[in-house]
């Protein structure tokens, strides 16, 4: 399990330490999503917004794929 929230703290670095950790044969991440991350009271910083994580949820998709990880 990786947490690439927590791992980079920043929203902006969550998708390629996501993706990196695909590629790594990852079983699982912990990902932050919030409707509204400016209005949080944590981690808002490090959260995505809804729509940024369903794409983000289309992009690891090949990378699984490739690595020989189906999601």
């Amino acid at each position: 399990m990786v947490d690439p929230s927590h791992a980079t703290g920043k929203w902006h670095l969550v998708n390629a330490a996501s993706k990196a950790a695909v590629a790594a044969g990852a079983d699982g991440l912990i990902i932050e999503v919030h409707p509204n991350p400016e209005m949080a009271v944590s981690d808002g910083a490090q959260s995505l917004k809804p729509d940024r994580f369903a794409e983000l949820m289309v992009q690891l998709r090949p990378v699984a794929e490739a690595v020989g990880r189906i999601m």
